[in-house]
């Protein structure tokens, strides 16, 4: 068994712990912006598959007092690299360093690569190493003179699943718009509106929630090429993926934006995801034409915020606009909309039911939550 520590941004600790919780993984607990667990590779490759509002996936291999760096080195050195790292591995270092005594992160760095080989030198007999093989990124972090060493499994941020070459001016990362959809109470039955879609990013969340679809299913992971893994590992792992994604259901979304090539680059993800002609829907529509016949719908959107002084007016007016058609929908439909306009809830005409503190990239905003009833149930 193994520590892991799956990274997030900070107000989705709660959603990610869940989403562990789901996979069965153990000893689950939740910290800012870090949510641990414990397991073996197995775990470790499922995390990395479904964890759509987790970062990266970290093996955190130790944590020990650090107050000099002859502390980092000897902690470090004493950890068990042979075991995992092969050698030809490749292992850059990345450090990290917060109200510690050792503040110099290239030293930092420096320290930690020294140790890393005086340890792997006396596995293989050897002072050099080439660095051609599997890469083992290897992050030390300080924090208040403690220091913990990790692997990052994920490689590339967990963020790029791989669908999204194309985005908007704004783009919405892909792990909080699957946050804020697991967040509403959004099924696969129930019709699903975003519109200000952007490139996509929410709905393509969407549908891969409802249809079942991990998330890392079309990527790779750095931990994929690690012998200490072995590939058996991330063949189970996929295979599982794989039988659990709903191939036949369709869904009922729709997106729409006022800007042709948001939705040019929309469609072109919705292609590249793999999920066109499963229901989902993206056209070039003014908020103006906003309108429904359905009831119990959801809706979810990141509309714009007015960063610039001299937008603010035009996006308070847009707020307007937006509430004026959709707050009457509110008797039945839910709605999730997250901004960082303090003023939205008096330009959008009703006050929220619940207010949740989120972070679009460096963003401090609020999401929105329109709790509306629930779809009655179907009589039999």
């Amino acid at each position: 068994m193994f520590d892991f520590d799956a990274t997030c941004a900070f107000g989705l600790e709660a959603v990610l712990g869940r989403e562990l919780k789901a996979l069965g993984l153990e000893d689950v607990r939740s910290d800012n912006g870090h949510v641990f667990f414990r397991g073996d590779f197995l775990a470790m490759a499922r995390a990395n598959l479904w964890a759509r509002t987790a970062d990266r996936i970290w093996l955190r291999l130790g944590s020990f007092p650090a107050t000099t760096f002859e502390d980092v080195f000897q902690g470090t050195k004493a950890l068990p690299w042979a075991d995992l790292l092969p050698q030809d591995a490749e292992f850059p270092v990345e450090g990290l360093s917060h109200g510690s005594q050792l503040s110099s992160v290239p030293a930092l760095q420096a320290v930690t690569k020294k140790a890393v080989v005086e340890a792997m030198s006396a596995r293989y007999g050897s002072q050099t190493f080439p660095e051609n093989g599997p890469r083992f990124p290897i992050r030390v972090a300080l924090a208040k003179d403690r220091a913990t060493v990790s692997l990052d499994t994920s490689g590339v941020g967990l963020h790029k699943r791989g669908y999204r070459l194309l985005t908007t001016e704004a783009p919405i990362r892909e792990t909080l718009a699957a946050g804020m959809m697991l967040l509403s109470y959004w099924d696969a039955g129930r019709l699903l509106v975003d519109p200000f879609c952007g490139s996509g990013t929410i709905l393509l969340e969407a549908a891969m929630i409802g249809l079942k679809r991990a998330p890392g299913l079309k990527r790779e992971f750095a931990a994929e090429n690690w012998p200490s893994v072995g590939a058996q590992v991330w063949k189970e792992a996929r295979q599982e993926a794989e039988d659990l994604f709903d191939r036949t259901s369709k869904l009922r979304i729709s997106g729409s934006d006022g800007d042709d090539q948001a939705i040019r680059h929309a469609n072109q993800n919705l292609e590249r995801s793999g999920l066109d002609g499963r229901g989902i829907t993206f056209r070039t529509r003014e908020l103006s034409g906003l309108a429904t016949n359905t009831e119990y719908g959801v809706l979810v959107s990141n509309p714009p915020y007015g960063e610039r002084l001299s937008d603010r007016t035009q996006v308070e007016d847009l707020y307007a606009r937006f509430g004026h058609i959709v707050v009457p929908w509110l008797k039945t439909w839910s709605a999730y909309i997250i901004t960082n306009h303090p003023g939205f809830v008096q330009c959008f005409g009703r006050n929220s039911d619940k207010r949740r503190k989120l972070y679009n990239g460096m963003i401090e905003c609020t999401l929105h939550q329109y709790l509306g009833p629930r779809p009655p149930r179907p009589q039999t």
